[in-house]
């Protein structure tokens, strides 16, 4: 049996690597700590856009409410007083890198579309995108949602 005997200068070093590890602990906890209050704080942040732009949609809701029956120019102008709550929620978004995704070209690209329907066209080639039903959005190089389309289909004659 031997008797192993460990040097004073491999307790020394096992001693600093140790401090250096909880020195190291300590950072990465306050590093952390500083990273979960920032996201509080952007979090908080998008909540008070979105609250704003509920703000705007319940006066609207509250003047068609009180109002709408009575007054056509308000009418003539809700188009535009909806634009505009869209153009606010659609900075929102944008401001968080959240955009809309552009289609390049009318044949559907099956990592940016999801076909939800066909309809017969004759007059245009098959699978040729004839209406977006609903805008697709992308976060960065991620898809969040992809981009609802109807595309066209040739009739087949019956002989």
């Amino acid at each position: 049996m031997s008797n192993s005997i460990i040097s004073q200068e491999q307790i020394d070093l096992t001693i600093e690597q140790f401090g250096n590890l909880q020195k190291e602990n300590v950072s990465q906890q306050q590093s952390l700590r500083e990273q979960q209050t920032q996201t509080a704080a952007d979090t908080e942040d998008l909540f008070l856009e979105l609250l704003e732009i509920r703000d705007a949609l319940e006066a609207l809701l509250d003047y068609l409410k009180n109002n709408g029956d009575s007054n056509p120019e308000f009418i003539q102008r809700l188009p535009k007083s909806v634009g505009a709550v869209n153009r606010k929620f659609l900075s929102l978004l944008k401001k968080r890198q959240v955009l809309p995704i552009e289609l390049q070209t009318t044949q559907p690209d099956f990592n940016l579309c999801r076909v939800v329907d066909r309809e017969v066209r004759n007059d245009i080639a098959d699978q040729t995108i004839t209406k977006i039903v609903r805008q697709g959005f992308s976060l960065k190089d991620k898809i969040l949602r992809p981009t609802e389309v109807i595309t066209s289909k040739l009739e087949v004659e019956e002989l």
